[in-house]
């Protein structure tokens, strides 16, 4: 069953220095004086989903997007969706409502001029929609988006909707959400959706928890990842948290050949097209 489930395979685009975890200890304003590897690190995953005839969805970050705009005409030319991940990457649940919307807006048109094409998805830096900013999905849906991808049902500690909805759903304003993938263990749900999570868990268990999944549910999951997860080599950042370090810089050697063995055992598609959004 397992192979016959096709699922969303998704990369959010955006470097090494723009992580949530290190932003205590990088200033956006000291980004642009940042050694950017992201359009090296995207490559290889581009010539590695190429090799494994694999389509997926990039959820792109404006600011990488004005600093590497080849990057996304090679994405879109090679026949994969590119979506959304705002502009600056600022967590909705820290913005106002007027600056998510400028962000957002900016972000949009940009890729679409880039593209030449609708973005039609979107997904939230750090998956920072939840009680307090419900009006993220009318500003969504005003601004011409069709589906977004920014929750994820889970207790963490930087982010989650435990009791918000599992899988796909279509607002009272039409917009789709779809939730991150997790699995439901008694009163829990596990994540599993990829992330900190693949390089943390052995990959037997996230190949096991996708089976499960898969049993249990006949649905189509999602799997994310960055850029930088597949650059062992990024340069290393003083002065955050023992815990930032831990899962910023966790088993980055092993998840190219985690990946390709994912993309080995399972069938993997664009979000667009796995959640049937147009």
């Amino acid at each position: 069953m397992s192979l016959a489930i096709k699922n969303a395979m998704t990369i959010d685009v955006e470097d090494y220095f723009h992580v949530a975890a290190f932003e205590k200890n990088i200033r956006r304003e000291d980004w642009a004086n940042m050694p950017l590897r992201v359009e090296q690190s995207t490559d290889t995953l581009l010539a590695l989903l190429d090799e494994m005839n694999v389509k997926a969805t990039f959820f792109t970050l404006g600011w990488v997007a004005d600093r590497a705009p080849d990057l996304v005409k090679r994405i879109a030319a090679n026949g994969h969706e590119v979506a959304s991940h705002g502009y600056m990457h600022g967590k909705a649940t820290e913005q106002t409502r007027e600056e998510f919307r400028q962000d957002v807006d900016r972000s949009k048109k940009l890729l679409e001029d880039l593209t030449g094409k609708a973005i039609i998805g979107y997904r939230a830096p750090s998956f920072s929609v939840n009680d307090t900013n419900k009006w993220v999905f009318d500003e969504l849906k005003d601004l011409g988006f069709l589906y977004s991808s920014s929750t994820y049902p889970v207790k963490h500690d930087l982010y989650g909707v435990p009791h918000w909805p599992r899988f796909k759903y279509a607002m009272d304003n039409g917009l789709i959400e779809i939730p991150m993938t997790t699995l439901h263990i008694g009163s829990r749900n596990v994540p599993m959706s990829g992330g900190g999570y693949f390089r943390l868990y052995p990959y037997v268990v996230s190949r096991m928890l996708y089976r499960k999944f898969h049993r249990a549910e006949n649905q189509p999951g999602i799997f994310y990842m960055h850029p930088w997860e597949i650059d062992p080599d990024q340069p290393r950042q003083k002065g955050a948290s023992l815990k930032s370090n831990f899962r910023h810089y966790l088993n980055l050697k092993r998840v190219r050949g985690r990946l390709k063995r994912l993309m080995t055992d399972f069938e993997w598609g664009r979000m667009d097209e796995v959640f049937e959004i147009v």
